[in-house]
């Protein structure tokens, strides 16, 4: 018999090997079929299997519910943890300047806070990000190597602009890296695609969204400001 399924947190080659071969190790399934684009499980097996079963041989990282269950929460739903961050990024750039307030140090804390939080969510499962990443990013997709420095570089910049070091190279890279970024994001938005974003890497399951768009846009419009001042 054929049961369809759908499971969460597949971001790469490696994650759909991964889930086969655990999906495998259950005794009766004689064939699996996976389409990670529309996560997705097709399995035949001699018997039903609920989900589970299923679940209890994949690692945690991935989760797999019947096709017939609920649909997923709300594009706002889902987005909540990002919008959280930027307002706890906005509110503490705020208070750090709040006694001799400026708009130019408030862009500065602001960025500086973006791109060590940001690199710190992507380093808690660096391999994980790369594959995700890649799956979006055209320098990555040709360069793979790129996304494992990826948060590095967030990183790097994020120290630049607290410390107001090499602001004007800060903001030049911000531009290239974030907008190279971008042109992934629209296109695999033009596209309608359901991928997962690695903007906070691969522990929140984020959806790609115009929310990403509109973040890095933020960030972009901030270094073009930066600049001109």
């Amino acid at each position: 018999m054929t049961q369809n399924f759908h499971i969460e947190g597949m971001t790469c080659g490696s994650c759909q090997r991964k889930v086969e071969e655990s999906l495998s190790s259950l005794p009766g399934i004689s064939s699996i079929d996976i389409d990670r684009e529309n996560s997705s499980v097709s399995i035949e097996s001699s018997e039903p299997f609920n989900p589970e079963a299923l679940q209890s041989v994949l690692p945690q990282k991935y989760t797999l519910r019947s096709s017939a269950a609920p649909a997923k929460p709300s594009e706002l739903r889902q987005l909540f943890p990002l919008f959280l961050i930027f307002g706890y990024i906005t509110a503490t750039s705020v208070i750090l300047n709040i006694h001799a307030f400026s708009v130019a140090n408030f862009m500065l804390v602001f960025m500086g806070l973006f791109y060590i939080v940001f690199s710190f969510f992507k380093l808690l499962d660096l391999k994980g990000f790369q594959g995700s990443f890649q799956m979006y990013d055209p320098l990555t997709r040709k360069l793979p190597f790129y996304g494992r420095i990826y948060p590095f570089l967030e990183l790097t910049l994020g120290i630049l602009f607290l410390t107001r070091t090499q602001i004007q190279l800060a903001l030049i890279s911000t531009l290239i890296i974030l907008g190279i970024t971008t042109i992934g994001v629209v296109k695999v938005l033009l596209e309608k695609k359901s991928i997962q974003c690695a903007c906070l890497g691969t522990t929140l399951n984020l959806p790609m969204t115009k929310a990403t768009f509109i973040e890095n846009s933020i960030m972009m419009i901030m270094a073009i400001f930066m600049l001109i001042i």
